[in-house]
């Protein structure tokens, strides 16, 4: 029961972390919101790794690196199919998929889902892809196809593969393969960044302009950033918690709740409206989180 909740719990944090991002990531470049909080999430792993106990081992590492560049290429891959769209595609998908590698993964390693389990792992699945689908489902924009569904597939293969990475590294570990991981992908995301700004600075100064120089970052939009960086890592702790001391495929699928989170913060924040699909994938997450409460 206690790793039920502590995934639910990280399925909240999730959930308020993407809802963050989304918001930076309409002032800034994806790319730069995924870095900056990124490295904010590092800062928060540092005192933990700290104050805890763990084994840096090779597979600790191994794992945890592999966990860190899954996990940031997902975000990547997430706010990109965002912004290309349609987000009532991209979202569900990337969800679903984020949802069904653990679970997938789970049954490889041979965990075993009863029948009550297994049917709130369906019912929270439908959840993921109610709560996600938007008003516009039209896998087109403009009239010509979008790229969205694919990117939201990569993203979802990233969270999953993240998901999967994570709860393979040796449980006396502790924390320290989310802090190589974060160290890893920090470095990478930074040099993708720094190679994307030369690369538009040589484009413009072959087409014979001068360069402008970086418009900074406001205060609002750093603080997003910051935010949402703090909230994934905590929602990256909860899942470590929560899959060693459950199984894989139940807590992946109750992680993976978070787009529930993100439409109630919508309604609240920015004042969306809420329609009948939206209570009902809210019964549907409730029910789910239930049944696999019950049968696990």
């Amino acid at each position: 029961m206690t790793a039920i909740l502590v995934a639910l719990l990280g399925a909240v944090v999730y959930g308020s972390a993407d809802f963050l991002g989304g918001l930076a990531a309409a002032r800034r470049r994806a790319l730069v919101v995924t870095a900056g909080s990124q490295a904010a999430g590092l800062l928060l792993l540092v005192p933990i790794v700290v104050v805890t106990t763990g084994r840096l081992s090779a597979a600790a590492v191994g794992w945890g690196v592999a966990a860190g560049l899954l996990g940031a290429t997902g975000v990547a891959f997430y706010y990109k199919g965002l912004a290309v769209g349609p987000m009532g595609v991209v979202a569900p998908v990337a969800a679903v998929v984020g949802a069904l590698v653990p679970v997938a993964g789970g049954l490889i390693t041979g965990e075993r889902l009863g029948a009550v389990a297994g049917a709130g792992v369906v019912l929270a699945v439908v959840a993921v892809v109610v709560a996600s689908l938007g008003e516009h489902s039209a896998a087109t924009r403009g009239g010509r196809r979008s790229f969205g569904p694919l990117l939201g597939t990569v993203a979802g293969l990233g969270f999953g593969g993240f998901f999967v990475a994570a709860d393979a590294a040796p449980i006396d570990s502790g924390f320290w393969p989310l802090a190589v991981g974060r160290v890893a992908s920090v470095a990478v995301v930074t040099a993708l960044v720094l190679a994307t700004a030369h690369a538009a600075r040589r484009a413009i100064q072959a087409r014979g302009q001068a360069p402008t120089a970086a418009t900074p970052l406001a205060r609002p939009a750093i603080a997003l950033i910051i935010a949402a960086g703090l909230l994934d890592q905590t929602a990256n702790v909860a899942f470590l918690i929560a899959t060693r001391s459950g199984d894989l495929a139940i807590v992946g699928v109750l992680i993976s709740l978070y787009p529930v989170v993100v439409v109630a913060l919508a309604a609240i924040v920015l004042r969306e409206r809420l329609g009948r699909r939206f209570a009902l994938a809210g019964t549907a997450a409730l029910a789910g989180a239930v049944l696999i409460g019950v049968g696990a």
